[in-house]
Order: C-alpha cells, then structure tokens, then sequence
C-alpha cells in the first residue's frame, strides 16, 4: 500500500494549496478595509489628491523679463514674455539662452523681482539660477523655472516681474579653480 499514502500526501498538499491561493484572494478587501478603517491611502485615493492651496479665485500676471550684462556675449530671453496664473498654483516656463561666442563661458543669473515686496512670495523650486551655467561655444539651451506664487501674497499685487540677468563668471571661476589647484 505504499502508493495509497503517496496519493493522500498528494492531495492535502493541493488542498493546502488551494487554501493559500484563496486566502491570499481574500486578503485583498481585508487590506482595503483596514486602510479605509486607519485612514492609511491604499492607492485609490490619490486620483483625487489636488493641491488646495491654490486661490483660484484671484488672478496674477507674472511678466518675465531677460537680460545679459554687457560683457557676457550670449543671448538670452524667455519663452513666454507673460502669463496670468492663480496664487499657489505650480507654474514652469523657459528662458532660451545662447553662447555667440567662439569659447566656452560660465554664467551666473541674477533675478530680481518688481515690486520688490514681491520676492518674499515668488518661491522658485527649480531655477537654473541656483548654479553657474556652462555654456560651449555656440551651445543653445532652454532653462526651466518651477515655482509658486504664495497665496498669502498681499491682495493689491496684481502683476510680479521676474527679471534675470546674466553675468560673465569665467573669470572668477577659473580664478577659484587655480586657487585649488595651486591648494589654498
């Protein structure tokens, strides 16, 4: 009879089988019921996820504005000269930039903001104005600029301008990196 145990051994490992896969089954509205009960987002709930911060109720035209100082030769300016955007919502544009010269050139970017009460609630989040910006010669480039106007921004400030300009950092920068190489 040693093909009888064999048979019995055989079927209560496909009765345990079964009974896991249909355990694991049911686990699924157990675990969407204990997230419902703990408030803990099982995955439905993020197509609903908006950012209620943004004032939709109040317009504000934000003007961006390029320039190059004299002595940097590249080009420089925004993709979009204006646009009207609500308090809080989350705004990329992009400036378009371009070495004319025949080396390459460290840049720096300056912005400064009209009126000037404004900078305290222009919040950049990306800006290619963080770090000097090498540019090869005759390299073009499209720089983004990710920011949010605060919605605690005073009410009377219906239009903010975001100037940048452009400065030659070659020479400081070659200069920095011979002050480490030489080790001081």
């Amino acid at each position: 009879m040693p093909g009888v145990g064999n048979a019995l051994t055989f079927s209560k490992l496909i009765v345990v089988t079964l009974v896991m896969f249909g355990f694991g089954f049911a686990l699924v509205p157990f675990y969407y019921k204990i997230c419902e009960v703990t408030g803990i987002n099982a995955g439905d709930e993020q197509a609903l996820v908006k950012n209620t911060q943004v004032d939709t109720g109040r317009w504000v035209t934000v003007e961006f504005d390029a320039n190059i100082n004299e002595s940097l030769p590249w080009r420089f300016k925004p993709e979009t000269r204006m646009m009207k955007v609500h308090p809080g919502q989350l705004v990329q544009v992009e400036y378009d930039v371009t070495n004319i010269s025949d080396r390459p050139i460290v840049g720096q970017a300056v912005p400064s903001y009209g009126p000037q009460r404004a900078a305290a609630f222009f919040k950049k989040i990306e800006c290619f104005c963080f770090t000097p910006q090498t540019l090869a010669a005759g390299e073009t480039r499209k720089m983004p600029v990710l920011f949010v106007l605060d919605p605690a921004m005073e009410e009377d400030v219906n239009t903010v301008t975001l100037s940048y300009t452009f400065f030659d950092m070659s020479k400081k920068t070659g200069a920095i990196q011979a002050e480490v190489t030489r080790g001081g």
